[in-house]
């Protein structure tokens, strides 16, 4: 049932985007290449062929999107910096870009001015393609020295301004999607070791990068230093089967306990050793496909999280599935379930993405219990709605935000120590291996001018009143919020079909009356031509 009420007093709203989905300007001022640059500009790899190349436009309307975030009234925006555009090679020895430097001081600037609060993740996805060329990028341990030398740059020329930094956003995604099924950049298909080992490589570097500040940044600049990870929530299908509970277990410590455990308790989550261990062993082979942490690593890496960054978007039912030895194992083989969806949840999106309000609760208490209440950020949480259609009304946004922000609520009452919230996202904008398919924006982007503009989506009126009342007063006050964000979005529509007209009438000005105007030349010339002839 909704909860009515309100969040305590200083509880942070605030809204999110990374670099390379946002920024485009791929290679200009001096930025290097990164390995989602290289793998989109391979075919057949993105939907429709699609690239980041210009995503946004981010890089240069960073005055016109703080305006937005204005309009938002929201108190932090949760952004990226591209490694790459700020050290070209991936290694501090070799160069820095001091315009890339610029552009995000510029930035930090800007936030501060207007009273947003930047959080800043220091690697969303865009690795420096040189460091996966040379040495095979999370693959290889010198990772771990190289992300230190960046991210100490990073607090050397921003700490003195941001208080909040996230070493790794959803750190499951760059493994298990890079590594192994090959989806994501750099698009590697290495089996079952690819994305354990650089699970474990990813793990060291940010406990690394927590110690150097700890060491070296903390006693000056007074900030903090967590890690973001995304986890869905696992439900077992019969709550009464001692099997279907311990495979949601497993779900959850695959997924959130495989980063989150290490980090708070200090090595893998025990299942996750036996099954892997198990399943190699009858693979034959002499020692398990998941690494291992020294007693020196465990004590250095438990405790490196001054918050914990939780991304949530959908729940799954989870059964127990036995996967014969035999098969090739991975990842997903390793963990003896099978995932399973209750047809009737809404999926205002894509398919994979259901809204399911009440997993977010029964997650954030999983946390609250298994990691000793960590103060939490809830640092991704949002629907995208497919691109066949511009939907300015996003009916489906409105309803997944209210629900999902009032499990936060409860989530509260329970004693879970959550202390912000973060939307997903800012803009419409490129979806990885989706590219522009699906739109996470609370603002939609015409993609088809050029200029790029940016239009206000219900859900920006109705997010904007949940910030403003600090969570939901009374049914009657909640039920106006909708019923005025829809009428706004009718009027933005109106305005966008009218912008999208002389949009086509610029295009055709552009270049069908250019067109038009050189075939009628040529067909003048012919004829003159022909004319002449028949008088000679």
């Amino acid at each position: 049932s909704f909860y009515y009420g309100t969040f305590p007093a200083g509880f942070l709203w605030g809204v999110g985007s990374s670099a390379y989905q946002t920024e485009g300007a791929w290679d200009k001022d001096g930025k290097g290449p990164s390995i989602w640059d290289a793998f989109t500009h391979k075919k057949g790899k993105v939907f429709r062929n699609e690239t980041g190349d210009s995503a946004c436009d981010g890089y240069y309307r960073v005055k016109d999107d703080i305006q937005l975030l204005k309009e938002l009234r929201v108190n932090h925006y949760l952004l990226s910096i591209s490694w790459p555009r700020i050290m070209p090679t991936g290694i501090k020895a070799e160069q820095l870009n001091e315009k890339g430097i610029q552009f995000y001081n510029d930035t930090i600037n800007s936030l501060l001015e207007n009273n947003i609060t930047p959080i800043v993740s220091l690697y969303h996805w865009d690795l420096p393609q040189v460091l996966q060329e040379k040495y095979g990028g999370w693959q290889n341990i010198s990772m771990v020295n190289y992300f230190n030398d960046y991210a100490n740059l990073c607090f050397e020329k921003f700490g003195d301004r941001v208080k909040h930094w996230i070493t790794f956003s959803n750190p499951w995604a760059v493994a298990e999607n890079g590594y192994e099924t090959g989806e994501h950049a750099p698009g590697l298909k290495l089996g079952g070791c690819g994305a354990y080992k650089a699970a474990h490589h990813i793990i060291k570097s940010h406990a690394k990068v927590w110690h150097s500040y700890n060491n070296t940044w903390r006693r000056e600049q007074q900030g903090m230093v967590g890690i973001s990870l995304t986890s869905g929530w696992g439900e077992p299908v019969d709550p009464h089967s001692q099997t279907d509970r311990a495979a949601a277990e497993r779900y959850i410590q695959f997924h959130l306990g495989w980063f989150a455990n290490p980090i708070y308790r200090g090595d893998y989550p025990e299942v996750m050793k036996n099954y892997v261990g198990r399943k190699s062993a009858q693979q034959g082979l002499g020692t398990s496909r998941l690494p291992t942490f020294s007693v020196q690593e465990k004590t250095y890496i438990k405790g490196t999280s001054d918050f914990l960054g939780i991304g949530h978007f959908t729940t799954r039912y989870v059964l127990q599935k036995n996967f014969p030895f035999l098969q090739v194992s991975g990842y997903h083989t390793d963990r003896d379930l099978a995932e399973l969806v209750d047809p009737n949840w809404p999926a205002p999106g894509p398919k994979w993405l259901y809204s399911v309000p009440w997993g977010f609760r029964r997650l954030l208490n999983f946390i609250k219990t298994q990691y000793g209440n960590p103060l939490i950020y809830v640092t991704e949480n949002g629907v995208s709605e497919p691109v066949q259609c511009t939907q300015l009304c996003d009916e489906g946004r409105i309803q997944y935000l209210k629900g999902y922000i009032n499990e936060i609520l409860k989530a509260l009452n329970d004693g879970v120590n959550v202390k912000g919230y973060t939307a997903w996202s800012l803009l419409d904008k490129f979806e990885w291996n989706k590219g522009f398919s699906e739109k996470f924006g609370l603002y939609h982007i015409d993609f088809k001018n050029k200029n790029k503009p940016r239009y206000p989506k219900a859900s920006v009126d109705y997010y904007k009143k949940i910030i403003s009342a600090n969570g939901f007063p009374n049914p009657r006050e909640v039920e106006n919020w909708h019923r005025k964000a829809m009428d706004t979005c009718s009027t933005t529509h109106q305005h966008l079909a009218a912008d999208s007209l002389i949009t086509h009438m610029e295009m055709v000005t552009e270049i069908v009356l250019p067109t038009v105007f050189t075939l009628c030349i040529l067909i003048c010339i012919v004829l003159l031509i022909f004319y002449l002839r028949n008088h000679t």
